[in-house]
Order: structure tokens, then C-alpha cells, then sequence
């Protein structure tokens, strides 16, 4: 019994990443919920200003390899779709912002860099993992996110942008 338990643990671990959008608490064909946050350019950004345009929003924090890991794979996505209205805002939840600018300046990210220092987007997303990646289509509707990250899920959100884009 003990096995099957480890086993079991072992598995949700691994599926947990890749749980239905409704186990996130954020309910699919609804809107996704608004924010306005100030941006590495010192200029406040809303998500409702990106209406009529996929976008992707991705929470993380310098303190998180993964982060790290996976930022030039959606710099890459972000240079390759923004011409055919796709948007990418990354939002960093730490409490400081120098650290974060320092990392996206080394990364040399070209997309949005938005500072969610209270966490007030980070709870209205029920963001528990880092990275934490939501796609919302043109209508503003909440239709993936992705908890964690796993090595090529670029190749993912590539397929699911694109069919965000057709719509």
C-alpha cells in the first residue's frame, strides 16, 4: 500500500502541471480578470488594453530557475507572433523590482516586464507555482494556463497561440 501511495504522490506531482483550467480556480469562457500594473518602462499597463489580441500572461520571479530557464523560449514566441496580434506580459512577484530588471536586461526579454509587488494580479490568478503561464483569447476569455514549467512547452503554447490566432 505504501508503494502505490508513493507511486500515486509521484504522479500527481508530475500531472499537476497539466491540470484542467477549472482545478486552478479560474473558470474557462470567462473573462479573464483585469489589472493594471506599472511596467519596467515606468508606464502603467492593463490587461484590458490588449482586447482584441491573444495574450499571454506569465507570472514569475528571479528567484525561480525555471523562470529563468524559460524566458528566452517565450522571448522567442513573443518576437515570432506580435505581428499577428499576440501579446506577452510577463509579471514578476517579487517584492523588489532592481533584481528583476537586472535579470530581464541579462535575458534580454524584448516583451512587457510588469511588477506585480503587492500580489494583487498574482491572487486574483490563484498563482500557487512558478512559473505560472495563462493564455487568454481576443474576447478576453481565460482558455489555458500552465503551472510549473517542463523543458519544450514551447512548442505547447506555440500550438495553442496559433489557435487562439485562427479564431
Amino acid at each position: 500500500m505504501r508503494k502505490v501511495r508513493k507511486l500515486f504522490t509521484g504522479m500527481l506531482v508530475v500531472l499537476l502541471p497539466f491540470a484542467p483550467l477549472h482545478a486552478a480556480g479560474i473558470d474557462r469562457e470567462h473573462a479573464a480578470p483585469d489589472f493594471t500594473l506599472k511596467s519596467l518602462k515606468d508606464r502603467n499597463l492593463s490587461l484590458k488594453e490588449f482586447r482584441g489580441q491573444v495574450v499571454m500572461i506569465n507570472f514569475w520571479a528571479t528567484w525561480c530557475g525555471p523562470c529563468r530557464q524559460e524566458m528566452p523560449a517565450l522571448n522567442a514566441l513573443y518576437e515570432k507572433y506580435r505581428s499577428a496580434g499576440f501579446v506577452l506580459l510577463g509579471i514578476n512577484v517579487d517584492s523588489e523590482t532592481a533584481n528583476a530588471a537586472q535579470m530581464v536586461s541579462k535575458l534580454k526579454a524584448t516583451y512587457p516586464i510588469l511588477f506585480d509587488t503587492d500580489k494583487r494580479a498574482s491572487v486574483l490568478y490563484q498563482v500557487s507555482a512558478m512559473p505560472t503561464t495563462v493564455l487568454i483569447d481576443r474576447d478576453g476569455k481565460v482558455r489555458y494556463i500552465q503551472k510549473g514549467y517542463v523543458a519544450g512547452i514551447e512548442n505547447k503554447y506555440q500550438t495553442q497561440i496559433r489557435e487562439l490566432l485562427k479564431e
